[in-house]
């Protein structure tokens, strides 16, 4: 049964932040199964969203018609959107009905924010662009000055670490064979030849 990754929507959404996911994702190359995943998106509402690179975007569905049993991930990219406290309460809620059924959810950038005020960072190993963007909150204590965190289901990352983040939802949700997930990673770091020698190898032993 095909499973939904649920991707947010929301003005000045940063572009950058989530094309390595969404793509990933639903193409079917190098994937363990085929057909296991798809993406829809989700926002506050069905009007459509513009990102801060000026491209309009529309969702799928609103946050009310999310189905959380069906869902295999929350993907939340970060941008500009995120300063807006409304927002940020709105999805952090969507996240915390992830976290009680037991679903993983990524955010990166000012979607850490959400996270955050959700207390879904409290107990586990975390990071965004830098402490201090997370404000007050109850797990400062469990921060760590990393490109991408992965701990319990809850994956976060800064604004320019934008390929280590899909690397990690790559990895949580097992699309790809952990052989194939790094040599993914080394040819999008590395964009040689060899690199790209050694991915359509890992799929081919």
């Amino acid at each position: 049964m095909t499973q939904t990754v649920y991707l947010a929507l929301t003005d000045r959404l940063a572009d950058w932040e989530y094309g390595h996911v969404a793509a990933q994702v639903n193409i079917q190359h190098f994937q363990q199964q085929p057909g296991r995943y798809e993406i829809r998106t989700v926002g506050l509402s069905l009007d459509p969203i513009r990102t801060v690179g000026g491209v309009r975007m529309l969702p799928d569905v609103t946050l009310a018609d999310v189905s959380v049993e069906d869902a295999a991930m929350l993907v939340l990219p970060g941008g500009d959107g995120w300063e807006d406290t409304s927002v940020a309460a709105a999805f952090g809620e969507l996240a915390r009905r992830f976290r009680a059924a037991g679903k993983p959810v990524a955010a990166i950038c000012g979607a850490t924010v959400a996270l955050a005020g959700a207390g879904l960072l409290d107990d586990v190993a975390h990071t965004s662009n830098f402490v201090g963007a997370l404000g007050s909150y109850g797990g400062a204590s469990m921060y760590r000055d990393e490109r991408v965190v992965r701990d319990q289901g809850v994956i976060t990352a800064g604004g320019a670490s934008s390929l280590e983040f899909a690397r990690e939802v790559l990895a949580e949700l097992e699309t790809f064979a952990p052989r194939t997930l790094q040599a993914w990673y080394e040819w999008n770091r590395e964009d040689t030849a060899e690199a790209f020698g050694k991915l359509v190898a890992s799929v081919q032993d």
